[in-house]
């Protein structure tokens, strides 16, 4: 039989139609056998595989060795440090040290210019063939064209200054105008001004770039004496950075030729100053991974008090990540293809009871490598130190931002340069300031660090892991909580609240039956039922459910005993204080981590804690600690109760509120340790909303981003339609935003169901204001052309125009006198951290109080007024391609928490060209723009036709793109050819010129 036409040549081919025959598994491109199916499935998915067959193979020509160098930068050094280099350039008698040239053809490949790579021969045709050669291709022709019609040509000259830098808002509302002349230095010169067009103006939906031209006079014909004479204006009542084209069609009046010469327009609308401000203070340069200096061995230090304040009987187990997976996780490769290598190799086949703990164990270690190696950008390679009492303070940038995150404990290595490689010292951190951090270290560190420099390595804090770890080897495998099933659910109709006679702390949940469901179902759950969950989407006040239905709980059981948690101390302490205006301090405790700071604690929740004499939290004796009814703990502080000694079933019930947020592992350090086949677990909080954060990209495509509540969502037992009441209740009463806000979140994420309940006075706080287009409508979308920068070796955008634009909105809020806004009514939401600082800096002026933040630094917050800053404007070629990149905007997840923060104006300032590229965004601004909400440079397509939920908008753009290329290079290809094109019958009566 024939030869498979896949890349295989023989075996059983992963295409199931295919009747060729095999009898090897051989990937030809690649020169690589496979032993299964499965192996070679996920190497023919692989980047390496595409890139191979695509021809990618990044070349460069040593002239001294006549041969071509594959693989980049690296290779090209490795290849002229060899020994034959060295040795070809000796024998030539020439310097080896020599640059890269151009590839030329070998008998093995070709060098295709396009794409700047060598393709083996028999890949030739593959290759030219390939969208991407294509789409280069294509680029190249563009950019010839672009070149050529850039340039001045048959003795015509266009002079005059086309880029109008930057323009202040007045002069740009008001139009500012520059003159361009077509010249002629030629006397005989006959030449004339055909046509003038602007690229933006061209196409089937024109653009508005706010440029425009106008001739002068009505004289279109260049001579030596008179020029041709055209007036370019930019007008523009928007902030931003606008481009254009002027295309200039000319003809040569003697010789009836036309031609071509085109200039590009640009202008900035803005401050000047203000933008440079603001400016990147170095060129982005990306940070290369340097290998870690070695460590051989450490010299430990004095760990602060802190660490023995709570007198644990339990130790946590060291849970080292495994030697295999360390090595399997360090090797090369595409996450894809390292997540289905890891997947086969050390994760259980199937997820159930039995294997619970050894499946999220792995996916523990995977994220824990990818923190140790992120937390290496902070290391400090020439650090100082200063030397008070017993401590060595040492300055960390980004500190007090959390980057790195460092608490009192942390461990930190230290070793002086130029000190014996391998040998470090440790320093606990006793101290923690704004900027800085007091450590001290064994006696036999340096005494005077004065004038010394050290290598300064950032340690991971190990013990949150160590307490999943722990969780995760416990022997608590119940299906009921684990995994329910309908089967575990009560049988019969849900309780309703009217059969209870509940006596309400909290009236108004009376008037909310969803909320009184929720609270009566929790009251009413017999002992060991399956998890129950109260779907919370924003502003519908699950928290407040979660504490009523804890205060029931307590009135209707006189034993109950209620460990309750959220993942971060800001919501376990919401929990806490209003608890505490029911309960007494001799029944609710507040555990709070023997290295938190009494200032970073609520006043009112003081009297809830124990503190010993030397300051620091703790715990209380046995007897005390036992008698408390509710004790309110982090998902990870949960840990303490066992560690403290506390028996397994102590607790009646465990509520975790913010569910959402905390991975399984995390969820599971309270249940997995405390609970019995008697103890009933409540969990809270929005699927729709953001999950926790996990750094490993392995870690997430394994499943760690999946919440312990997402997924008891996505089972059958908590159907809504089935299961209401018995192990589900949705909130739906919204008591945050006005209506219009609420709209577009609810009926893509909610079904629809959400009621807007908000108090009118604070939702219609700014209608009829002077910030919205369409007065009754406060939701703005302000569209902005800008560009996204980074700095220095700082990976994170920011984008200028947009933080000027913000800053604006921000100081008319302030400057109003008619709607009084404070700082503390805006939030300014942005999604990349070095715009959220630049942000900070520009308003300290203007409003120092307000809260600027990324989403997860809002999430489960509201503001009267929230900003929300997109900055990516990314629309460049990059490699012959027109890249869009949305980053992290684009999630859905992310999308929804941001647009729910507003109660009564939501402003959204980015770009628009570059959001509707994703389907979501796309929607929302149409559904911003159909209701009078935008303002800034018009939409660029059309708002009515309906959203492709799937659709690959950029594919769209790209393609466009293209063919506005494969349009320009057209005309300048229809316009040369018309220099040539005559009349038909022109030479009918000339002769024939005798050639020999």
């Amino acid at each position: 039989m024939a030869n498979c036409p896949n890349v295989l040549t023989t075996g059983t081919c992963p295409d199931a139609s295919c009747e060729y025959e095999h009898t090897i598994l051989t990937c030809e491109p690649c020169q690589f056998v496979f032993v299964t199916n499965e192996a070679l499935q996920v190497h023919l998915s692989s980047d390496k595989h595409r890139r191979r067959v695509a021809g990618s193979s990044f070349a460069s020509h040593c002239r001294i060795c006549a041969v071509n160098i594959t693989g980049g930068e690296k290779a090209w050094t490795q290849h002229i440090e060899g020994r034959r280099h060295l040795e070809n350039a000796s024998i030539q008698g020439v310097p080896a040290d020599v640059d890269p040239q151009v590839p030329s053809d070998t008998a093995t490949g070709s060098y295709c210019n396009f794409c700047d790579i060598v393709v083996p021969r028999r890949f030739w045709t593959v290759h030219v063939a390939s969208s991407k050669h294509k789409s280069r291709e294509t680029f190249s022709t563009y950019k010839v064209a672009l070149e050529e019609a850039a340039m001045d040509k048959h003795d015509i000259v266009v002079e005059g200054q086309l880029d109008f830098d930057f323009v202040d808002i007045d002069v740009a509302r008001a139009g500012k105008h520059h003159i361009v002349a077509i010249k002629t230095s030629v006397p005989a010169s006959k030449c004339a001004l055909v046509d003038m067009k602007l690229a933006s103006m061209q196409g089937s939906r024109p653009a508005f770039s706010g440029f425009s031209v106008n001739l002068q006079g009505n004289s279109r014909s260049i001579t030596a004496r008179y020029p041709v004479i055209i007036f370019v204006t930019f007008k523009q009542a928007h902030f931003g950075r606008y481009e254009d084209r002027l295309e200039l069609t000319l003809e040569d009046t003697q010789l009836k030729r036309r031609f071509l010469i085109a200039r590009t327009l640009r202008a900035i609308v803005g401050n000047k100053t203000e933008h440079e401000a603001l400016r990147p203070r170095a060129p982005y340069v990306p940070r290369t991974r340097s290998k870690p200096k070695r460590i051989l061995n450490v010299v430990d230090g004095p760990p602060p008090p802190a660490l023995t304040a709570v007198r644990y009987v339990v130790s946590l187990p060291q849970a080292k990540i495994p030697a295999f997976l360390e090595t399997a996780l360090a090797g090369s490769g595409s996450t894809s293809r390292l997540s289905s290598h890891i997947k086969k190799v050390f994760m259980p086949a199937s997820l159930h009871s039995g294997t619970h703990g050894s499946f999220f164990k792995n996916l523990l270690w995977i994220e824990e490598y990818k923190m140790e190696q992120d937390i290496e950008r902070y290391d400090i390679p020439n650090a100082t130190l200063t030397k008070y009492n017993d401590y060595y303070y040492l300055g960390v940038p980004g500190l007090a931002e959390k980057r790195p995150s460092v608490l009192v404990g942390d461990q930190i290595l230290v070793q002086e340069v130029g000190a014996a490689e391998g040998r470090w010292f440790e320093g606990h951190v006793h101290v923690l300031r704004q900027a800085e951090v007091g450590l001290r270290f064994h006696t036999t560190f340096v005494r005077n660090p004065a004038g010394k420099h050290f290598h300064v390595r950032f340690k991971l804090n190990r013990i949150p892991v160590r307490r999943q770890h722990q969780a995760m080897n416990s022997a608590f495998t119940e299906d009921r909580v684990l995994f329910p099933r309908v089967s575990h659910l009560p049988g019969g109709p849900c309780r309703r609240p009217s059969r209870l006679g509940l006596k309400l702390c909290n009236p108004l949940i009376a008037s909310n039956p969803p909320q009184l469901q929720a609270v009566s179902s929790i009251v009413s759950l017999p002992r060991g039922s399956p998890p129950f969950v109260v779907f919370g989407p924003p502003g519908t006040g699950k928290t407040i459910t979660i504490v009523e239905a804890i205060q029931q709980v307590l009135s209707a059981n006189p034993n109950a005993r209620v460990l309750a948690c959220a993942p971060s101390n800001s919501a376990a302490d919401i929990i806490a204080t209003r608890l505490a205006s029911t309960l007494t301090r001799h029944e609710l405790f507040r555990f709070y981590a023997p290295s938190r700071f009494k200032d970073q604690v609520p006043d009112a929740l003081r009297n809830y804690t124990f503190i010993l004499s030397d300051g620091h939290f703790s715990v209380p004796p046995m007897n005390r600690l036992q008698s408390f009814r509710v004790i309110v703990v982090t998902c990870v502080s949960a840990s303490f109760a066992m560690n403290f000694g506390m028996t397994r079933g102590h607790f009646t019930h465990i509520f975790v509120d913010e569910a959402g947020q905390a991975t399984e592992p995390e969820t599971f350090i309270s249940i997995k340790t405390m609970a019995d086949q008697n103890t009933n677990v409540v969990l809270s909080g929005d699927p729709k909303q953001l999950g926790p954060i996990i750094r490993s990209p392995i870690a997430r495509e394994l499943g760690l981003e999946t919440s312990y509540l997402e997924r008891l969502m996505n089972s059958e037992a908590y159907d809504r339609r089935t299961s209401y009441g018995k192990s589900v209740v949705k909130l739906v009463n919204n008591y945050r935003s006005h209506k219009a806000i609420l709209e577009f979140p609810n009926k893509k994420f909610y079904d629809g169901e959400l009621q807007p309940c908000a108090q009118r006075s604070v939702t219609d706080a700014y209608l009829d204001s002077q910030y919205l287009p369409s007065k009754k409508f406060p939701i703005v979308f302000h569209a902005v052309y800008g560009k996204d920068d980074r700095e220095a070796s700082s990976p994170s955008f920011f984008n200028i125009d947009e933080i000027l634009v913000v800053k604006s909105y921000i100081q008319k809020l302030k400057e109003d006198r008619k709607r009084r806004t404070a700082d503390d009514d805006i939030g300014v939401i942005a999604p990349y951290h070095a715009q959220c600082l630049k942000l900070r800096n520009s308003l300290r002026s203007v409003a120092d109080g307000v809260k600027v933040g990324s989403v997860e630094e809002f999430q489960g917050q509201e503001r009267k007024v929230i900003i929300v800053s997109t900055v990516r404007s990314s629309k460049e070629f990059v490699e012959y391609d027109l890249r869009h990149t949305l980053g992290f905007v684009a999630n859905p997840r992310r999308f929804n928490v941001a647009v729910t923060r507003a109660q009564a104006l939501l402003i959204i300032v980015g770009d628009p060209q570059v959001l509707s590229l994703d389907p979501l965004w796309r929607s929302f601004l149409n559904y911003i723009y159909l209701n009078g909400g935008w303002t800034g440079p018009d939409i660029t397509w059309d708002p009515n036709v309906p959203v492709d939920e799937n659709g690959k908008y950029d594919e769209v753009i790209r393609r466009d793109a293209q063919l506005d290329m494969n349009e320009f290079a057209r005309r300048m290809e229809d316009i040369t050819m018309a220099e040539l094109d005559e009349d038909v019958d022109a030479n009918v009566d000339r002769p024939w010129r005798d050639v020999e």
